[in-house]
């Protein structure tokens, strides 16, 4: 019965790709934010993203909560409208002029240092165009994700990122940070999401409440001394980006696992904060 759903689901999301391409990106995106308004909640509970904002925000009203989350779904039907155009923000002009940067001199730095880097981010607005901006600036990276569960969508996902976001991609998990290990010997730099709950983690502290915690960029600072780059994204209402590239952070390899991972928390926190409408609550981070 799961795969058949996964099939509906998989053939659904075929018909409306397909839908978009016709219609073209500015229609596209604002059509499928709509469905996710819809639709969103069916696939992902409401009082998951609720409990999650009032974790985050105590104090802001119930009301001022629907209509954050109103808003974060209308989002995330943008991104995901956006996958079938993904080729065009790697290739077209057009596109890519959609996307500016702050702090750009980091990236240039890395890249002529030849240095490698972690960068940490979540999953902010297109949250897919920051690795991809990222490897088109000339820097070697490697960029960790998460499977899907739906076997069907999966590999044409894998495809999609491989092909237009970054060519080296790294499954989640315990195989995957040996990959990552590699690459980073062989001097090209790691992306990876710090916002999504992690089995393998450890809990600390986020918006005040313990939540397990990737470690792999701590692990990286005590392993290599690596310096950490927060990176962030943010749509307009033009569907225009600004990707906002923060200083490195130099933390000792004296620190310890928790302090850095703790201190990592506090810069995502911030991120969130800024703009908490253009992050993605569905995930039940504190589990």
């Amino acid at each position: 019965m799961k795969k058949f759903n996964y099939f509906l689901q998989f053939f659904f999301i075929i018909v409306l790709f397909f839908i978009f391409k016709l219609l073209g990106y500015n229609f596209s995106t604002k059509l499928s934010g709509y469905i996710f308004l819809l639709i969103g909640p069916i696939f992902r509970s409401n009082k998951i993203i609720l409990k999650n904002l009032d974790i985050a925000f105590p104090k802001i009203n119930s009301n001022e909560k629907k209509l954050m989350l109103r808003k974060m779904w209308f989002n995330y039907g943008q991104i995901f409208s956006e996958y079938i155009f993904i080729k065009n923000f790697r290739y077209s002009e057009n596109f890519y002029k959609k996307i500016s940067a702050t702090n750009n001199k980091v990236l240039e730095k890395i890249r002529s240092d030849n240095e490698p880097v972690i960068f940490v981010s979540g999953h902010f607005s297109n949250f897919e165009l920051m690795a991809q901006y990222i490897e088109k600036s000339g820097i070697n990276l490697a960029a960790v994700y998460r499977p899907l569960n739906n076997n069907f969508l999966n590999p044409l996902m894998e495809k999609i990122r491989i092909k237009y976001i970054c060519k080296n991609q790294v499954k989640k998990g315990i195989s995957g940070t040996k990959s990552l290990l590699k690459f980073f010997k062989d001097k090209t730099s790691i992306a990876l999401m710090i916002d999504q709950r992690v089995s393998e983690g450890i809990k600390i502290d986020f918006f005040n409440k313990p939540a397990f915690t990737t470690t792999i960029p701590a692990q990286f600072v005590k392993k290599f001394g690596a310096k950490i780059v927060p990176i962030y994204i943010e749509r307009n209402k033009f569907n225009e980006f600004n990707l906002v590239i923060h200083d490195p952070l130099i933390f000792n390899k004296s620190d310890s696992i928790e302090s850095i991972t703790h201190q990592l928390n506090k810069v995502l926190e911030k991120m969130i904060s800024q703009n908490p409408n253009q992050w993605i609550w569905t995930h039940d981070r504190w589990k």
